[in-house]
C-alpha cells in the first residue's frame, strides 16, 4: 500500500478482501507476509475510520434550515 491513492471502503475492502486471500494459501515468504500484513492493517484502519465518520454521519439529520441535529429514533409506547 506505497500508493498514495486515496481508497473508497469498497476498495479498501477488497484490496484486504485479496490479502487476506494470499496471506490464507501460506506459501508466501516471510518478508512478504509481513508486507501484505502491515498493508491490510493500515486497510482495516482506513475503513475502521471510515465507517466511525458514515456513523457519526448517521447520528445526525438535517433540519429544513440546514443545521444539523441529533437523530433519535422515537418508540411508540
Amino acid at each position: 500500500m506505497n500508493e498514495e491513492k486515496v481508497f473508497t471502503f469498497e476498495e479498501a475492502m477488497e484490496k484486504l478482501e485479496e490479502i487476506v486471500e494470499k496471506l490464507e494459501e501460506g506459501d508466501v515468504p516471510l518478508e512478504k507476509a509481513i508486507h501484505y500484513f502491515k498493508d491490510g492493517m493500515n486497510l482495516s484502519k482506513l475503513c475502521h475510520e471510515k465507517l466511525q465518520n458514515v456513523e457519526k454521519q448517521m447520528d445526525q439529520i438535517l433540519k429544513e434550515d440546514g443545521e444539523l441535529e441529533p437523530f433519535t429514533i422515537q418508540e411508540d409506547e
